[in-house]
C-alpha cells in the first residue's frame, strides 16, 4: 500500500528534512511540497492526496486555518517545533503530531498509523454496510451509518447517538460532519447533526427522532425541507 503525500512548511530546510524521510519510506509517494497554506489549498484541487505533513506556524494562514477551509481533508500528521498545539491538533482528528527535530524511528511510527487509518477507510465500502470508524475510549469503533440517529456537540467532544448506545468522540462538529456521507445528514443547529432517515416529524422549532426533540435553528428549516425532499 502506498500513500500519496505532500509536505507543507514555510521553511525550506524543514521541508527538505521531511522530504528525505518520505523518499526513504517505501509506502510513501511524494506528490508535492508547498511553502504556504494558500499554495497548498490550490494544489490539493489538482492532486489526489492521502496524507499531509503539515507545519502549524506559517504566515497568512496557519496550519489549523488551512484545515478549516478544506472541504475534504486527507489524513494529517502535524509537524511542529512546539508541544503547545498538541491538544488542538487532535481536535482536528490528526493522525499524529511530530515535534521537530524528527527522528527516523518516530517518523516511521507516525506513517504506520497513517497506513492503518487508510486501511480502515478502504473498508468503508465493505458489503456489510456503509460505516465510519470513530475513536472512543482510546479504541477505534465501527459505526454503521444507518444506526446513527444524531450527533451532539459536547465542548471539545461530540456524542454520537446510535440505535444501541452513545459514543463520546474527541472531535469538532465541523470535522465530524465531513466524515459523514453527503445527503444523509444535516446540521440543523450549531450543536446537532441529524440523520435525515431518522426524522419522524418536525415543526418550526424542533425535529423529532423517536421520543426525542432536537432543536431546529430558524435559518435551517428551509434547508431541512429541501434535504428531505431530495432524499
Amino acid at each position: 500500500m502506498t500513500l500519496n503525500c505532500v509536505v507543507v512548511d514555510d521553511s525550506a530546510i524543514q521541508r527538505l528534512s521531511i522530504v528525505k524521510l518520505i523518499e526513504n519510506h517505501s509506502s510513501l509517494n511524494l506528490i508535492a511540497e508547498y511553502s504556504s497554506a494558500l499554495e497548498t489549498k490550490n494544489g490539493l484541487n489538482t492532486h489526489k492526496v492521502d496524507l499531509i505533513f503539515l507545519d502549524i506556524e506559517m504566515p497568512v494562514l496557519n496550519g489549523f486555518e488551512l484545515l478549516d477551509v478544506l472541504n475534504n481533508k486527507p489524513q494529517i500528521i502535524f509537524v511542529t517545533g512546539k508541544t503547545e498545539y498538541a491538544f488542538k491538533a487532535f481536535n482536528y482528528d490528526a493522525t499524529d503530531y511530530l515535534q521537530k527535530p524528527i527522528t527516523k524511528e518516530r517518523f516511521n511510527v507516525a506513517v504506520e498509523k497513517a497506513i492503518e487509518q487508510h486501511k480502515l477507510k478502504l473498508d468503508f465500502n465493505e458489503t456489510d454496510g456503509e460505516h465510519i470508524f470513530v475513536k472512543s475510549n482510546l479504541k477505534k469503533r465501527k459505526v454503521y451509518i444507518k444506526d446513527i440517529k444524531w450527533i451532539e456537540a459536547l465542548g471539545d467532544y461530540v456524542k454520537v447517538v446510535t440505535e444501541e448506545n452513545s459514543l463520546v468522540v474527541l472531535s469538532t462538529m465541523k470535522a465530524f460532519e465531513q466524515e459523514l456521507p453527503e445527503g444523509k445528514f444535516l446540521r440543523i443547529h450549531k450543536s446537532y447533526i441529524v440523520n435525515l432517515d431518522k426524522i419522524d416529524r418536525f415543526n418550526s422549532k424542533n425535529v423529532e427522532v423517536g421520543a426525542y426533540e432536537i432543536p431546529l435553528s430558524r435559518n435551517k428549516k428551509t434547508q431541512l425541507v429541501d434535504a428531505l425532499n431530495n432524499m
